[in-house]
C-alpha cells in the first residue's frame, strides 16, 4: 500500500495550480473578515491592499525564481534547508504546518457557524466533524481528485464576487435596485474623508491584510506536483497577484460606494445587501452558501499544504521518517492524517471556545505567514548570493529590482509584526511565537543529539 520508491505525481495543469493560490487566499478574510479592516481604515483600505500586494508581488516572485529553477514539493522549507541551513528548514516546515494547522481549525469552525443558519438544531462540533473527514477522504485520493475539487470550490467564491462586483457597478452606473438613480462614489469621502481614521488608520488596517493574502504561497507548494513547472509557476505566480488585488480591491471598492464604510458589518453582510438591493431572492442563503465553500476551500488547500510539509520536513530528516512514506497513488496519506488527527483538537474547541478565538488565530497565523515569507526573502538573496554571474543571467524568472525589492519587502513585514503589538486582540500572538521558537528549538536541538 505505502511504497518509499513512489514520487509525488505530478497531476496539477495550470488551472489547477491558479485556482489553488487563489482558494488558500480568498477565504474567509474576505467574506467573513473585511468588516474588521474597514472600521480601522474607512475607504483607505483600498491602499493598504494595493500596498499590501505589491509586497505580496515581490515575495511571490522571490518564491517563483526558485521554484522555477528548482521545483520540489517541500518549497521554500526545502530551500531553506539548503541555502540558510538546516535549522531554517525545519523551522519553516513546521511554522508552516502549524500555520494551516491553526487556520484550518477557524475553517472547519466557520463552516458549523454557517451551517447552523440553515440548521440551527445540528451541533457545531458535528459539522466540524463531518467537514474534517470528508476533506481528508478528498486528500488522500490522487492529486488530480484534489486538484478538481479545489478548482471547482474555488471558482464558486471567485463567480460570487466577480457577480457582486458587476451588480454593484450596476447600481453605481444605472441605478439598479435604486429606482433607475446612479448611487455615485460620494460615499467614498463624505463619511469623514477617504481616510477617516488617518494614517493610524491605514498602518493598523496592514495587519490584518497580510493575513488576508495568507495561502498565496501555496504555489510554491504546488510545484513538485506540476506538469510543467517552468511553464505553470511563473504564469499562476504572476496571475494570481493581480487577480487578488481586483476581488479585494475591486469588492471592497463597491462595497464602500454603495455603503457608508461605518455601516458596513453593521446591518449583516454587505454581499447580502448588494445582491438583496437587485431584488435577488434567497440573497443571504446565497452568500450562506458562498462563505461555506469559501472556507471549504482554504480548509482544503491547507489539509494539501500541511500534508506535503510534513513528507518534506521528512525527507530533509527534520521530521520522522514515518511521514516519508507514500500512499501507492503517490499522496503522502500519513502527513494528511496526522494533521487531520491534530485538527480534531478543532472539534473539541467547539464546546468551549468564545467568538473572540478567531481574532487569536488570526495573530497566530498571521505571525507564522509572516516567518514563512521572512524567510522566503531571506532564502532568495542566499539563492541569488550562491549563484554566478553566469547562472543568474540565465534565471528564466527573476525578482523585479532586485535587491531593493526584496530588502524593502523584508522592511515591511518587520513592520507589521512591530504593528501587532499596538493591537489589542493581535498582541497575543506575540506572546505565542517566542514559545513556539522556543520548543522548535529545543526540538531541533534534541534531533541533532
Amino acid at each position: 500500500m505505502e511504497d518509499k520508491s513512489k514520487k509525488l505525481q505530478r497531476g496539477l495543469d495550470n488551472r489547477h495550480i491558479q485556482l489553488i493560490a487563489l482558494g488558500g487566499s480568498i477565504g474567509v478574510g474576505l467574506f467573513y473578515g473585511s468588516s474588521a479592516t474597514i472600521q480601522m481604515a474607512g475607504p483607505s483600505i483600498l491602499l493598504s491592499y494595493l500596498v499590501g500586494g505589491l509586497v505580496i508581488f515581490t515575495i511571490m516572485r522571490a518564491l517563483g525564481e526558485m521554484a522555477v529553477e528548482e521545483p520540489v514539493s517541500g518549497s521554500f522549507s526545502t530551500y531553506a534547508n539548503r541555502y540558510l541551513g538546516a535549522f531554517a528548514g525545519y523551522l519553516t516546515g513546521w511554522t508552516y504546518w502549524f500555520m494551516w494547522i491553526v487556520v484550518g481549525m477557524a475553517e472547519i469552525t466557520v463552516v458549523g457557524v454557517y451551517v447552523n443558519y440553515w440548521y440551527p438544531e445540528i451541533p457545531q462540533w458535528l459539522t466540524a466533524l463531518v467537514v474534517l473527514i470528508v476533506i481528508t477522504l478528498i486528500n488522500l485520493a490522487n492529486v488530480k481528485a484534489f486538484g478538481e475539487f479545489e478548482f471547482w470550490f474555488a471558482m464558486i467564491k471567485i463567480v460570487a464576487i466577480i457577480g457582486m462586483i458587476i451588480l454593484g457597478l450596476g447600481i453605481i452606473f444605472l441605478g439598479i435596485g435604486n429606482s433607475g438613480q446612479p448611487i455615485g462614489f460620494d460615499n467614498l469621502w463624505i463619511h469623514g474623508g477617504f481616510m477617516p481614521n488617518g494614517f493610524e488608520g491605514i498602518l493598523l488596517s496592514l495587519v490584518l491584510v497580510m493575513f488576508s493574502f495568507g495561502g498565496v504561497e501555496l504555489v510554491g507548494i504546488t510545484a513538485g506536483e506540476a506538469k510543467n513547472p517552468h511553464k505553470s509557476i511563473p504564469s499562476a505566480i504572476n496571475n494570481v497577484v493581480w487577480r487578488i488585488l481586483i476581488f479585494y480591491i475591486g469588492a471592497l471598492g463597491i462595497m464602500m460606494i454603495l455603503y457608508p464604510w461605518d455601516e458596513i458589518g453593521m446591518n449583516g453582510s454587505p454581499f447580502v445587501l448588494i445582491f438583496a438591493n437587485v431584488g435577488i431572492p434567497g440573497a443571504a442563503h446565497i452568500i450562506n452558501f458562498v462563505v461555506i465553500t469559501a472556507a471549504l476551500s482554504a480548509f482544503n488547500s491547507g489539509l494539501f499544504s500541511s500534508g506535503r510539509m510534513l513528507y518534506n520536513l521528512s525527507l530533509q530528516n527534520n521530521g520522522p521518517k514515518y511521514f516519508g512514506k507514500l500512499y501507492k497513488n503517490g499522496s503522502p496519506r500519513r502527513g494528511i492524517l496526522f494533521s487531520s488527527l491534530i485538527l480534531l483538537v478543532a472539534v473539541v474547541l467547539n464546546y468551549i471556545v468564545p467568538e473572540k478565538v478567531f481574532m487569536y488565530i488570526s495573530a497566530v497565523a498571521t505571525v507564522a505567514v509572516i516567518t514563512s515569507w521572512t524567510i522566503i526573502l531571506t532564502t532568495q538573496l542566499k539563492f541569488r548570493k550562491s549563484k554566478t554571474k553566469k547562472e543568474i543571467e540565465k534565471l528564466k524568472f527573476k525578482v523585479p529590482l532586485y535587491p531593493i525589492s526584496t530588502y524593502l519587502a523584508l522592511f515591511f513585514l518587520a513592520c507589521v509584526i512591530v504593528l501587532m503589538a499596538f493591537i489589542p486582540d493581535m498582541r497575543i500572538a506575540l506572546f505565542v511565537a517566542p514559545v513556539w521558537f522556543i520548543i522548535l528549538f529545543i526540538g531541533y536541538k534534541m534531533k541533532t543529539k
